[in-house]
């Protein structure tokens, strides 16, 4: 059980989720009814497995360089040297990472991309070095995890449609995937206010551990108001494009306001009175739950 909570496998159900998501909902949609994909079940079933294993060993590598900040931030999810030896943490982030590493390339070798292969060396190589340097440099390592995230999502999109793509079809796959880079920028925007909000929820062990997160370096006030200010912009940008796009859809329409901005301005309005560790705790988890639901949009573009 404590494998399972190291590698965080809720999590990894959720990547798993939203990536089935795009593929049974998203592509089948009546609007590319008639527009072909790349993957077969097999094939997807194995992109998934490797980005779930080389999520997991992120997670992994992210806890072994974490422990002194984790014993302070969050000491009862500590398994380092606590029912797991860093030695068999070690063994585990290896195997996770060489198995999605593997599993990737054998799926871009079956789609005909041997170049995709690269993607999962790139995305664990930026895993590794998040956990062992970028964490510890303000904003860039928040840039990193978001723009990873981001990727899990237009992944699938890259993988189903890329192999497809001649100039003939080249209109009809760009209009499908500028839907997935909408998502995939949705995703970032708001993982990227979480990241700034775990930071400032856990300060306290990342000054012990000498990190230089933003709210070390300039203070949790400050940091809460660029956090705000950054919830702000998505807020704008969600909104914006829900007008623009979607004014004339009633279901997404009310969908995104209650469901999307409701609660990204209620996460506004807390950070600018947020002062306690439980208090960011609590606009986190809204943040993630938040995503999960912009994510569940996807079975209403069937209305548009």
């Amino acid at each position: 059980m404590q494998i399972l909570q190291l590698i965080r496998f809720k999590n990894l159900f959720m990547i798993a989720f939203i990536q089935c998501l795009l593929k049974y909902v998203f592509f089948a949609l009546p609007q590319f009814q008639n527009i072909p994909t790349a993957l077969n079940t097999n094939n997807f079933t194995l992109l998934v497995l490797a980005t779930i294993c080389i999520a997991a060993a992120g997670y992994i590598i992210n806890d072994i360089y974490d422990v002194q900040a984790d014993n302070i931030n969050k000491p009862k999810k500590v398994f380092i040297n606590k029912g797991i030896s860093e030695s068999l943490a070690n063994n585990l982030f290896m195997g996770f990472t060489i198995l999605g590493i593997v599993l990737g390339t054998y799926v871009s070798w079956q789609i005909g991309k041997n170049s995709f292969a690269t993607i999962f060396l790139l995305v664990s190589a930026l895993l590794y070095f998040y956990a062992t340097s970028l964490k510890q440099t303000i904003l860039v390592g928040n840039i990193v995890i978001s723009a990873i995230v981001s990727l899990s999502v237009l992944i699938v999109g890259i993988f189903e449609i890329a192999p497809m793509v001649t100039p003939e079809t080249k209109d009809a796959y760009l209009f499908m995937f500028k839907f997935l880079i909408d998502y995939a920028l949705f995703a970032f925007l708001i993982n990227l206010v979480r990241e700034l909000v775990k930071d400032l929820e856990d300060i306290d062990g990342d000054y012990k551990a000498g990190y230089n997160t933003l709210p070390i370096a300039i203070g949790r006030n400050r940091a809460s108001k660029i956090a705000f200010a950054l919830c702000l912009l998505t807020i704008i940008t969600i909104f914006y494009y829900t007008i623009t796009y979607l004014f004339e859809n009633q279901y997404l329409l009310l969908y995104f306001i209650f469901v999307i901005i409701g609660p990204l301005a209620y996460c506004a309005i807390k950070l600018i009175t947020a002062k306690h560790k439980k208090h960011f705790t609590h606009i986190s988890l809204i943040l993630k739950i938040t995503m999960l639901l912009g994510m569940l949009s996807i079975v209403l573009l069937k209305f548009v």
